[in-house]
């Protein structure tokens, strides 16, 4: 772990990320078709740009989060799991009515491998037989299709990862000649646990763990990424805009970070206190290599979220802090 993590950090490494959920969306109306669904500006997106949404329901709860990115000629939708790919390709499909949209699952077709870190842009360009300047340019949800591992490949700029990188997506029969070619780069691949590491250092939340069917978004501190103010209409905007303006962006509860004292890392579902009130509970949980000491994503009650408030966690003493605990 102690290596991967390093590489990651301070040179480049891999995570596989092929559990994910991939969706293409193709049809002369696919952008306002999602426009509509979706909590982001999808209207507004070019070829070779995208963004993170959400998906929600009418009472503004979340369906699930996913990132958007248009190639031109389709849009593809990258979901957090399979199960969240299987209800949002449901329920896209029962909205289909004269719109010129077709639905497509992925998730067969492509392996997915996140290289991550301050080499990634020459790891992969050197792979795509592109320069590292135009991959280094990419902005964040910028997308480009390419070649890699002898067939095509679409590659995507992500940061949910923790450490800012490049999502790439080749051919599922390409996958071994693929990591093989990373591996030849000295790119070093992250385990699952090291890859939670950085995406808890960053205060990245992901779908069922810190976020879930009961969210809404704006509990999870995702609405500045995922939800566009200035759009028309779309599923479960009213609630948004009433807890906004209304509720002036109060909610009863917050996802939070915690440094924690000791070397124990509380289990996932840990109850938080305050004294002897319980306030809270932890979704995410690791021990931070850049802070060398357990660290934990939590939702606390409203009254408790700000940085430097003391709580605790099985009687041991935690204190709220700002996210992320590193910045990328």
């Amino acid at each position: 772990m102690a290596s991967a993590y390093q590489a990651a950090r301070q040179q480049a490494a891999s995570i596989d990320r092929s559990d994910r959920g991939r969706l293409v969306v193709s049809g002369k109306d696919r952008a306002s078709y999602l426009q509509g669904l979706l909590s982001n500006d999808i209207v507004a997106l070019t070829a070779g740009t995208g963004c993170y949404a959400t998906y929600l329901t009418a009472q503004g709860r979340m369906i699930s989060d996913l990132w958007v990115y248009e190639l031109g000629d389709v849009i593809m939708l990258n979901m957090p799991s399979i199960a969240t790919r299987n209800t949002v390709l449901a329920k896209l499909d029962q909205f289909i009515f004269s719109e010129d949209v077709q639905l497509g699952d992925v998730t067969d077709v492509f392996a997915q491998i996140a290289v991550v870190g301050p080499d990634a842009p020459r790891v992969v360009g050197a792979l795509l037989g592109d320069s590292v300047e135009r991959l280094a340019a990419l902005p964040e949800h910028g997308c480009l299709r390419g070649e890699i591992a002898g067939g095509s490949a679409i590659v995507t700029r992500v940061t949910d990862t923790g450490e800012p990188g490049f999502d790439v997506y080749v051919e599922r029969d390409r996958l071994n000649a693929f990591k093989e070619a990373l591996a030849a780069a000295g790119v070093i691949e992250a385990d699952s646990a090291t890859a939670d590491v950085l995406r808890v250092e960053a205060g990245v939340p992901v779908f069922h763990r810190d976020m879930d069917e009961e969210t809404i978004p704006l509990e999870a501190g995702i609405e500045s990424r995922a939800i566009s103010l200035t759009k028309g209409c779309y599923v479960g905007q009213e609630v948004i805009i009433r807890v906004l303006h209304r509720g002036h962006g109060r909610v009863a509860k917050k996802l939070v970070g915690l440094t924690i004292e000791g070397d124990a890392v509380p289990a996932d579902g840990s109850l938080v206190r305050s004294g002897e009130k319980e306030i809270g509970e932890i979704t995410s949980s690791v021990r931070s290599v850049a802070l060398d000491r357990p660290i934990a994503l939590a939702y606390l009650q409203r009254d408790f979220l700000e940085p430097g408030t003391a709580v605790s966690i099985d009687g041991v003493p935690a204190v709220v802090a700002s996210l992320p605990f590193v910045p990328a």
